[in-house]
């Protein structure tokens, strides 16, 4: 595996109101109604993701400012006590009208990686007990994962599997599809590597998949 790393010294406070302009400019040039397009968003996705720097939901999909709404944190998690993560997603689905939302890991995160250690690292320890769960949930498989680089990559696979669960488990979503909305989840796995989405193939448009004590009826 590659050890190089980007050189971000070039990056100032200054660098970045430089590079607004720019970006202002060939906006413009592209389109010279690209700001007032943006006045009003009617996005058809919600992009729950993680924080990761190198993981921008717009650039790897090819999607312009306005088509996908997100929400970024640690590890891409989906809690049911979150009330940031909920309040997003209440808004996408129930104003917005999103016809997807889709949970979206990558390989090599930082977040998943803290879990699998029995390191301390602080506050964000009480974040990474859920990663910590999903490992607990699905130990007999990842055990059996001798390289230690090969169980991780699988327990982001799981992270995300068990987000969508948890996704589709929310009074939010379970509403949305007791009222007939249409609304499909999704899990995917982005690769820095190679720049490839992997579609986990979880997606789902209902509660079928739910045990009974989960779902609305």
């Amino acid at each position: 595996m590659s050890t190089k790393t980007h050189d971000t010294s070039h990056i100032t406070y200054e660098s970045l109101l430089e590079g607004n302009k720019k970006f202002i400019d060939n906006a413009l040039k592209s389109d010279p109604e690209f700001f007032d397009k943006l006045t009003s968003q009617n996005p058809p996705v919600l992009w729950i993701g993680c924080a990761d720097s190198r993981v921008p939901a717009n650039q790897i999909t090819n999607t312009n400012p306005g088509e996908i709404f997100v929400h970024r944190n640690i590890a891409n998690m989906v809690i049911h006590t979150d009330m940031n993560m909920l309040s997003v997603l209440d808004y996408a689905v129930n104003v917005l009208h999103v016809k997807h939302v889709i949970v979206t890991g990558h390989y090599g995160c930082g977040g998943v990686l803290a879990a699998m250690s029995n390191k301390e690292f602080g506050l964000i320890d009480n974040w990474l007990r859920h990663i910590k769960d999903v490992y607990r949930i699905h130990a007999k498989e990842l055990d059996a994962i001798s390289d230690e680089s090969q169980r991780a990559s699988r327990l982001v696979e799981l992270n995300v599997v068990e987000n969508v669960y948890n996704l589709c488990k929310t009074s939010i979503v379970q509403n949305a599809w007791m009222n007939g909305q249409e609304l499909n989840v999704h899990g995917w796995v982005y690769s820095l590597a190679t720049g490839k989405i992997n579609d986990m193939k979880v997606s789902t448009s209902n509660n079928n998949k739910l045990d009974d004590v989960f779902k609305f009826k």
